[in-house]
């Protein structure tokens, strides 16, 4: 039982910032171990963000202010990790040269024109997403798009390789089998349990197509992942979702 929470406050430590009572230092075999644990942490992320569009709603804000309020909890809670590896994931596909120009891009704590235009446009489509969900739909669809942004990084750690042995990326690699089966019986269970069927498998197709795409660009640009990554395929699906959900809605 001590492993499970271990493993869980490692996850919760590294996705986000809320303060974890870590009760012993998180190695890189506990760091993969965990990663059955990121659907949860979604769920975490998901649920907060809900509660403050709720609250904002009672307060009389309206769905656009209270949209803008749930997606600026998430980047709080998170500490704009995920909108980070987007805009350094953006900016390396814009570069020119091979992989370790691409990968210097990347590591390079400057943003450039690619990054600015894709946050622009990341926080514009999940800002409409939600507020274009449903009042009955918002709960749901706040926390299964965390959820299914989270297991697209599990899914990006099976499909790639790490491009560098160094960062983020490689401290969760190669987690084992375990943790991974975990990771999708656990997403899929929280979201089945949310959603309707059809619309639960239609989200789980949203993430694959965003999952998919990224694999395919930073396979073929640096091959394999790194922790930018990893966050442009949370970015993505947690979009790719919210904008099917609130097409349903």
């Amino acid at each position: 039982m001590r492993t499970l929470v271990d493993d869980i406050l490692a996850a919760f430590g590294l996705l986000t910032r809320l303060p974890m009572p870590l009760r012993e230092a998180h190695g890189v075999s506990q760091l993969s171990r965990s990663v059955w644990a990121y659907p949860l942490v979604g769920a975490g992320v998901g649920a907060l963000s809900a509660l403050v569009w709720f609250a904002a709603q009672l307060a009389g804000l309206g769905l656009a202010l209270s949209a803008g309020l749930a997606l600026t909890s998430q980047v709080l809670i998170t500490g704009a990790l995920h909108e980070d590896g987007l805009a350094d994931f953006a900016d390396g596909l814009g570069a020119r040269g091979g992989r370790e120009a691409v990968l210097g891009v990347m590591r390079d704590s400057r943003i450039g024109t690619y990054g600015v235009i894709a946050l622009i446009l990341i926080f514009g489509l999940r800002w409409g997403g939600i507020a274009g969900l449903a009042l009955h739909s918002v709960l749901a669809g706040l926390i299964c798009s965390a959820i299914l942004g989270r297991l697209a990084i599990v899914a990006l750690l099976v499909l790639l390789p790490p491009a560098r042995d160094d960062g983020l990326g490689a401290s969760v690699a190669n987690p084992p089998r375990g943790s991974i089966i975990a990771a999708f019986v656990l997403g899929i269970g929280l979201v089945a349990l949310h959603l309707p069927v059809l619309t639960a498998a239609l989200a789980v197709l949203a993430i694959a197509a965003a999952v998919g795409c990224v694999a395919v660009l930073s396979s073929r640009r640096i091959g394999g992942f790194t922790g930018d990554v990893l966050g442009a395929g949370e970015q993505l699906a947690q979009t790719a979702v919210l904008l099917i959900l609130a097409a349903l809605t």
